[in-house]
């Protein structure tokens, strides 16, 4: 009996001492502090793409304290631009910032959560992600590469591009030299351009040099940063190749389990914030900078011919089709966001774009 009791208590002390091992691990790890590398596809601290990494960081190290600090690479100082999906995957960095259409060649349909020819709007983008099956998708997507997606920026609507010849029609098209990422790279290219794939930094030289004679970046605010009015004469409209461009936000499955529940919560409500102002900065800057190019530096503002634009959206859903066919998750994908988007469309004729036909009317 005296064995027995011994053995008994003998096994409450070892059972309370589990559980206060257990608790002060739980507090040590509430305590801990985590020093996580951010790489990104842009050039350090760029208006808007760049800057939105360290707003996001800074904002992560307020929230938490210090206790999640997080240094930003801007593309090429410790990766090329186009290897950080890989580096993320791969741990050699906690995070990444980006868009997913330039890992379309690792991970089948990943342009589809960036944007799509003729598909979705800003608004419309952020709410099939959020509240339309977008992001479930995105992350069965991205799971095999141990990879967290979070939507993390959207530039809105974008130019068409800039261009040293007029587009007076398709002809115009073949054999022209330009830099354009994802599906819509894809459409220009059946459609006869030579379509050249390559990182911000690198546009205004490939511009100046003659290896490209037309590219698309982004919109005003950052085409006159990037100083392309000096290297192209035409400016075209509206941006049919990238109508809501979502930046993402990738995350190492391994690193962000490892991180208190508090700071992965962190994590996810400074992406929702930097996605929201992302929006909100480009949409408030664009405005200055395209009167800033009209009337100081004298760029020629042109509207794609209806004729092409016709013809780009019929070539867009061969494309669009053909992608979406891959594999089951790509088919998937596409049938969601299309749903989505001739769902929004319908309401969207009767308020977005009733009220901007009534704004204008005189």
């Amino acid at each position: 009996m005296r064995v027995l009791i011994l053995g008994f208590c003998a096994f409450c002390l070892c059972g309370c001492g589990s559980k206060v091992s257990d608790s002060q691990m739980e507090l040590d790890k509430s305590k801990a502090v985590f020093n996580w590398k951010m790489v990104t596809t842009w050039p350090k601290n760029f208006p808007g793409l760049g800057t939105a990494p360290e707003v996001f960081a800074e904002m992560v190290g307020q929230m938490s304290g210090g206790r999640l600090s997080i240094k930003v690479f801007g593309a090429g100082q410790l990766i090329p631009a186009f290897e950080v999906f890989d580096a993320v995957s791969q741990g050699t960095a906690e995070m990444g910032h980006g868009a997913a259409y330039y890992w379309a060649g690792k991970a089948r349909g990943a342009e589809f959560f960036a944007t799509v020819p003729f598909g979705l709007n800003a608004q419309e983008m952020n709410s099939w992600i959020h509240h339309g099956g977008g992001l479930e998708l995105w992350r069965e997507m991205y799971e095999p590469f141990g990879l967290i997606p979070f939507a993390a920026g959207n530039t809105g609507v974008q130019m068409a591009g800039w261009y040293n010849r007029e587009i007076k029609s398709m002809s115009d098209i073949v054999g022209l030299k330009i830099r354009i990422p994802g599906l819509g790279g894809d459409v220009l290219s059946r459609a006869g351009a030579l379509v050249e794939k390559m990182a911000g930094g690198d546009i205004y030289t490939a511009m100046q040099t003659g290896v490209i004679d037309a590219t698309e970046w982004v919109g005003p605010y950052n085409d006159l940063a990037l100083g392309l009015h000096q290297v192209a004469e035409y400016y075209y409209y509206p941006g049919w190749h990238e109508p809501g461009v979502s930046a993402e936000l990738i995350v190492n499955a391994e690193a962000f389990g490892r991180i208190p529940q508090d700071l992965q919560t962190i994590v996810e409500v400074a992406a929702r914030a930097v996605n929201q102002n992302m929006l909100d900065e480009y949409t408030a800057k664009n405005n200055h900078a395209l009167e800033e190019l009209v009337k100081i530096h004298g760029v020629k503002v042109r509207r794609l011919p209806e004729q092409v634009l016709s013809e780009l959206k019929n070539i867009a859903n061969e494309v669009i089709t053909e992608q979406s066919e891959q594999t089951d998750l790509t088919r998937r994908v596409a049938a969601s966001l299309e749903k989505f988007k001739s769902e929004v469309m319908e309401y969207h004729y009767l308020s977005e774009e009733a009220f901007y036909e009534a704004r204008r009317t005189e």
